[in-house]
């Protein structure tokens, strides 16, 4: 049984997206990495995408605390073989995925988002009671 492209994903690309994730983010945590893009700074990984078949993961990456994310994209990149081969062992997979890299601008999207509702509905002084009143 197969998804249609277009689909939500199932539960398993969502299973073994999130397996994926946490064993990116264990190499980045725990090796020491040659590429100087990535070993002077700590990657975060937010979400792992699968494909339908298993066989290609995306990964979204940002610098933790910010930072180029750019260069990480690209260091993430210039990495993911030895990347794949690191998750290898610690995947119960048929196939290790191919990875791909991508920048994460959520949380940028959501500072932004923040930003404007702070601007369009003012925030209370003091502390409010369960009525509402100061």
């Amino acid at each position: 049984m197969t998804r249609s492209r277009g689909g939500p994903p199932t539960q398993r690309q969502l299973r073994v997206g999130e397996i994926v994730r946490h064993a990116l983010a264990q190499v980045f945590a725990r090796e020491d990495l040659r590429d100087p893009d990535l070993a002077e700074v700590q990657v975060t990984v937010t979400e792992v995408r699968m494909s339908p078949d298993l066989k290609h993961a995306t990964a979204f990456v940002t610098p933790f605390a910010g930072g180029d994310a750019t260069a990480v994209v690209r260091a993430c990149k210039r990495a993911a073989p030895f990347l794949r081969g690191r998750i290898a062992g610690s995947l119960d997979l048929k196939f290790t995925p191919q990875l791909a890299f991508e920048a994460d601008h959520s949380f940028q999207t959501a500072e932004r988002i923040s930003k404007l509702l702070d601007a369009v509905v003012p925030k209370a002084d003091g502390p409010e009671n369960e009525n509402g009143a100061p």
